[in-house]
C-alpha cells in the first residue's frame, strides 16, 4: 500500500457493516478484512490503490471530518452532531437505503395541548414559575438539540445528557421531555411518549460520505472515480429496465416519443423489427401498455445487471466540491 492510497472507511461490527458489505458487493465491489474479523484493516479485491479501514462509526465522522480517510459510511445524524459545518469538511455522496432513523423531539401523551416545538416554550415558562427550575430534555444530540431549540425560539430548558436508554427519562423523572432516534415509533408510545408535529430533527440513514479536508493524490481520485462508476452503474441498473418491443412495421419516431412520455433511453437495434428502451421501473407497465397500443407484437422486460455511463454523477459531484473547497 503506498502513502497516496485511497483510505475506505468502513464500520468495525454489526448490522451497520453488514449493510455496508452487501452495498459494495452489489457493485462488484468485495471487501477483504485482512486476517479475519479481528483485524482492522483490510483491502478492495481488484483495487491496489485502496486500503480499507474497519472503524466504529464515530470514529469514522471524526476521520473524515479531520482528513485521516478518504471515503466512509456513516449515519448523517452523527455526521451532522459531531461535526461543526459539516457541508464544508465532508460531502454526503449517496443515501444508502440503510441504518434509517429519525432524530425527534418527543414529549409525554399527557401533555395533550403541547402539539407543536412552540408550545415547549410555553411550557417551560410555567415549568420555571412553578417549580423553579428549568425544563429538562434528555438526550445524546447535544448540539442537535441546541441548533433545533434555538431555530424555533426554544430557550428556557436544560440539557440531561443521556448514556443509556433516553426514552425512560420521563417516567424515571430525570427529564420532562427528550431528543432522541426513532424508526418506527413503537419505543416512544410503549414509553408514554409522542413526537410533536414538527418536532422531527433530521431524517437520517447511512450515506456514502467523502471527506473534503483529506489529501487528494491523483491514485486516490483514479480510484475514487471507479468506485463511484460502479456504484452508480449498479444503481442505474436496479432502478431500471430494459424492454425489447417487437413491431411488424417498426416506427422510427415512437424513441422521441416514448424520451418525451417516459423519460426512456432508445438503442438501436441489429434487427430492423426490434426497438430497445430502458427505463425506470416505476415506468415499465405504463411504457409496456403505450409500446402495444403503438403496434408493438410483444415487448420482453428484462432486470440489468450495471448501466455505466460516460458521465458519472457521483465522481462529478465529489469533483466539483474539492474545487470549491481549494
Amino acid at each position: 500500500m503506498t502513502k497516496n492510497a485511497l483510505v475506505l472507511a468502513v464500520p468495525s461490527k454489526g448490522r451497520l457493516q453488514e449493510n455496508a458489505a452487501r452495498f459494495f458487493s452489489r457493485a462488484g465491489l468485495d471487501l477483504v478484512q485482512g486476517r479475519g474479523l479481528r483485524d482492522y484493516r483490510g483491502t478492495l479485491a481488484g483495487f491496489d490503490a485502496v486500503e480499507v479501514a474497519y472503524l466504529p462509526v464515530s470514529d469514522i465522522v471524526g476521520q473524515l471530518a479531520d482528513g485521516s480517510v478518504h471515503l466512509g459510511i456513516a449515519g448523517e445524524d452523527l455526521l451532522r452532531e459531531q461535526v461543526r459545518e459539516a457541508d464544508q469538511r465532508v460531502a454526503l455522496l449517496a443515501p444508502l437505503g440503510f441504518g434509517n432513523a429519525d432524530v425527534v423531539v418527543a414529549v409525554p401523551q399527557a401533555w395533550i395541548d403541547v402539539r407543536t416545538t412552540a408550545d415547549l416554550e410555553d411550557v417551560a415558562a410555567i415549568f420555571h414559575a412553578r417549580r423553579g427550575r428549568r425544563m429538562r430534555v434528555a438526550t445524546k444530540y447535544l448540539n442537535l438539540t441546541r441548533a433545533f431549540f434555538a431555530t424555533h425560539g426554544v430557550t428556557d430548558y436544560r440539557i440531561v445528557e443521556s448514556f443509556g436508554a433516553t426514552e425512560g427519562a420521563p417516567a424515571a423523572g430525570t427529564a420532562e421531555l427528550i431528543v432522541d432516534i426513532t424508526t418506527t415509533g413503537a419505543t416512544l408510545a410503549a414509553n408514554g411518549l409522542k413526537v410533536l408535529d414538527d418536532g422531527v430533527m433530521l431524517r437520517s440513514e447511512a450515506n456514502l460520505m467523502a471527506s473534503l479536508r483529506a489529501t487528494w493524490s491523483n491514485e486516490a481520485l483514479a480510484a475514487v472515480r471507479m468506485i463511484l462508476a460502479r456504484i452508480a452503474a449498479e444503481e442505474a441498473a436496479r432502478t431500471s429496465r430494459e424492454l425489447r418491443a417487437r413491431f411488424s412495421r417498426p416506427d422510427a419516431a415512437l424513441a422521441d416519443e416514448a424520451r418525451h412520455l417516459f423519460d426512456a433511453v432508445f438503442f438501436p437495434s441489429g434487427s430492423p423489427d426490434m426497438q430497445t428502451y430502458h427505463c425506470r421501473i416505476n415506468r415499465v407497465g405504463p411504457m409496456a401498455d403505450w409500446l402495444v397500443g403503438k403496434g408493438a407484437e410483444q415487448v420482453i422486460v428484462t432486470p440489468l445487471d450495471y448501466v455505466f455511463a460516460s458521465s458519472n454523477g457521483l465522481y462529478e459531484t465529489l469533483a466539483g466540491r474539492l474545487s470549491a473547497v481549494g
